[in-house]
């Protein structure tokens, strides 16, 4: 299966959210699945031949719960995206939980399948959940 990691935080270089997004990946890919690491601030993607999409994002301030809106313009523009498996992860803020909350709304507004998402805070924990994410195709 081919699957592609997304990531956009506050800014263009977010160390943590990259450490986090390709411990994630590492995890992905010891089920014998390819991944590919994509910062959106870093140019277009064409999401059309990956089976599984993960997004993953942190609020753009410690006090919000507004995720960038570059990612719901990079969907808006990364070809067929509607009917996409796909996984929502944040990295933490004062209200994650909202902010997770609007990140699957921009990935459900673009008509991605949202499987799962979670609070990522460490990348231990994002490797385990690379491991155990099921991201086969259903049959």
């Amino acid at each position: 299966m081919q699957v592609c990691i997304l990531y956009a935080g506050r800014n263009r270089e977010d160390s943590k959210l990259k450490t986090i997004s390709d411990s994630l990946a590492h995890g992905i890919a010891s089920q014998g699945h390819q991944v590919d690491v994509v910062n959106i601030y870093n140019g277009e993607i064409r999401l059309t031949p990956y089976d599984y999409v993960v997004i993953g994002s942190e609020p753009v301030s410690f006090f919000s719960a507004k995720v960038p809106e570059v990612i719901q313009k990079f969907l808006a523009q990364a070809g067929t995206v509607s009917g996409k498996r796909c996984f929502a992860f944040i990295t933490g803020g004062l209200r994650k939980n909202r902010t997770l909350l609007n990140l699957m709304k921009v990935m459900e507004g673009e008509g991605m399948i949202l499987k799962l998402s979670e609070v990522i805070t460490k990348p231990d924990m994002a490797t385990a959940i690379g491991k155990r994410l099921n991201v086969e195709r259903n049959l």
